[in-house]
C-alpha cells in the first residue's frame, strides 16, 4: 500500500493521463485506488429529475493507486514515502530521498 492520502499532490506514470499531477480527492482504501483532481475524467449524460438539470457532466473516476506516484510539496519532485515511529510513539510519513518528515 502506497502512502498516499487525501489532498497530496500526486503525478500519473502509467495510463491514458500519463505527466498530468493533481490533488487527491479521496482514497478508496479496499479497492486500492484513488480520485485524483483532473484526472481521469469521463463525461455522463444525465436524465432530468425533481432534483437535478438535465445534461453531460463531467465526472472524475478512480485510477489504481500503482499508476500514481506522490510529490514531496517542499521539492515538488516525485517521491515515495515511508513510514517512521517517532520516540513518542507518533507514525510519520518521511520522504525516501531527503529523509525530512512530510506530516
Amino acid at each position: 500500500m502506497a502512502n498516499i492520502k487525501k489532498n497530496d499532490m500526486v503525478k500519473i506514470i502509467a495510463g491514458k493521463d500519463k505527466g498530468k499531477s493533481g490533488k487527491v480527492l479521496q482514497v478508496l482504501v479496499k479497492e486500492d485506488k484513488v480520485i485524483v483532481e483532473g484526472v481521469n475524467v469521463y463525461k455522463k449524460h444525465q436524465k432530468q429529475t425533481a432534483k437535478r438539470e438535465a445534461g453531460i457532466i463531467e465526472k472524475n473516476m478512480p485510477i489504481h493507486i500503482s499508476n500514481v506516484a506522490a510529490i514531496n510539496p517542499k521539492t515538488n519532485e516525485v517521491t515515495s514515502f515511508r513510514m517512521k515511529t517517532l520516540e513518542d510513539g507518533t507514525r510519520v510519513r518521511v520522504d525516501k530521498k531527503t529523509g525530512e518528515i512530510i506530516d
